[in-house]
């Protein structure tokens, strides 16, 4: 039977060190500052952004969040991270994903001041992070990373597959794993023969946004699967589907009309795999707290202190 990676207890531990520091760093008059960019009415994105405001709230970390209508242009939201690049009481930038679909989201993103970067989504930071010398890293996949050494994972030598090419994850977590030393594959859309692939995967990362994609069939034995997906399901159909081993998550769901699930078919490949991150309570909260360490980092090097 598979063992837990719990990221909601590593991020605890986590965000223990971060308001450690953050509280030396009040006792020289030195406050954190972080400032979210928000466009639109998406739901998820809300709760994302409540999420990332309480955690910083938990540390230390003194927030802002700058809110927009969905009608809100391009030029509006330069304006903004303009000022905010100017403003040196702000630590870390961050424009919360999707916006709007009449914005270029990368053309936002690469107006960040890169020592403000706290996502690690400018390409000045992602060259960095090529040349394995970035400071700001990509939250989900440096969380990743650091679950696997939480639990004393080998990544050296292994044979590590992401599934999922994004931008966010799937790319970084895939230079991530390579200068751990593993043998990396990214796998995508056009991948031929996926199962086969999969199979092989010692570290297996599904990040592709589809609930329960990875089934019984598409892991190894004894491989460690990290999930990052968060899908939410809304039919009974899916829920006895994917949660006919566990009348509690069905009883649950019955209740509430909708449910989170994964990538990875959770009770599917339970019994087949080594270690398994849950969803939710795996990736998601490790990405909120690698958040708050890389406020840290951002306002420490950009300081004297």
């Amino acid at each position: 039977m598979a063992k837990i990676l719990d990221g909601k207890k590593l991020a605890e531990k986590i965000k223990a060190q971060v308001k450690e520091e953050v509280e030396k760093l009040k006792k020289k008059k030195v406050n954190i500052k972080l400032s979210v960019i928000l466009a639109g009415e998406d739901p998820a994105s809300q709760i994302y952004v409540k999420n990332k405001i309480k955690m910083a709230e938990e540390v230390g970390i003194l927030s802002e969040v700058l809110r927009f209508e969905k009608d809100v242009t391009e030029e509006v939201i330069s304006y903004h991270i303009s000022n905010l690049n100017e403003n040196d009481d702000v630590d870390g930038i961050l424009v919360q994903l999707p916006l709007p679909e009449t914005i270029e989201p990368f053309r936002i993103l690469d107006q960040i001041d890169p020592l403000k970067d706290v996502d690690g989504f400018h390409p000045y930071n992602i060259g960095l992070l090529q040349l394995g010398r970035a400071r700001l890293k990509p939250c989900t996949p440096t969380g990743i990373i650091e679950l696997l050494k939480e639990y004393n994972i080998e990544i050296k030598g292994k044979e590590a597959v992401v599934v999922g090419r994004s931008d966010i994850v799937g790319k970084p977590m895939a230079i991530m794993l390579l200068q751990e030393n593993a043998t990396v594959t990214i796998c995508h859309s056009k991948t031929e023969n996926l199962k086969e692939v999969t199979s092989r995967a010692d570290i297996l990362v599904a990040a592709i946004g589809k609930p329960g994609f990875i089934k019984r069939d598409m892991v190894k034995k004894g491989a460690v699967v990290i999930d990052v997906g968060i899908n939410t399901i809304k039919t009974k159909a899916e829920a006895l589907k994917f949660f006919a081993k566990d009348p509690l998550k069905l009883q649950k769901f019955m209740e509430k009309g909708s449910a989170l699930i994964g990538d990875v078919d959770y009770y599917d490949v339970f019994d087949k795999v080594s270690y398994i991150t849950p969803v939710p309570g795996g990736v998601g909260p490790l990405t909120v707290a690698v958040l708050m360490s890389n406020c840290l980092k951002a306002a420490t090097a950009r300081r004297i202190i």
